[in-house]
């Protein structure tokens, strides 16, 4: 079985930070992706629920995620400026994959 981790993440925006929070974790992306261990790092906006995002990561191992959470200078920033905007986060699931 591969190492391999995906998550999908939640997060809904506090009232009125819609276009703020979007912003700011627009501004995960692109350091994500470049990030050792990387496989993809997607923001999505819910269509029927405008303020609710969803990031959907793809990383080589759950190590690589981990480095990518607690040491990202990107994510620190956010954590410190952004994390403010979020009224909840909605669900988080760390998956593995069944079938390849």
């Amino acid at each position: 079985m591969s190492d391999e981790l995906f998550i999908v993440v939640g997060l809904s925006a506090r009232p009125g930070k819609e276009d703020v929070l979007r912003e700011d974790l627009a501004r995960l992306v692109a350091p994500s992706r470049g990030e050792a261990g990387n496989l993809r790092y997607d923001l999505f906006e819910d269509i029927n629920a405008p303020g609710r995002f969803v990031f959907v990561e793809h990383w080589e191992s759950p190590e690589a995620q981990r480095q990518h959470h607690e040491t990202g200078p990107h994510i620190e920033h956010f954590h410190a400026h952004g994390d403010a905007n979020v009224e909840s986060r909605d669900f988080i699931h760390m998956l593995r994959r069944v079938v390849p």
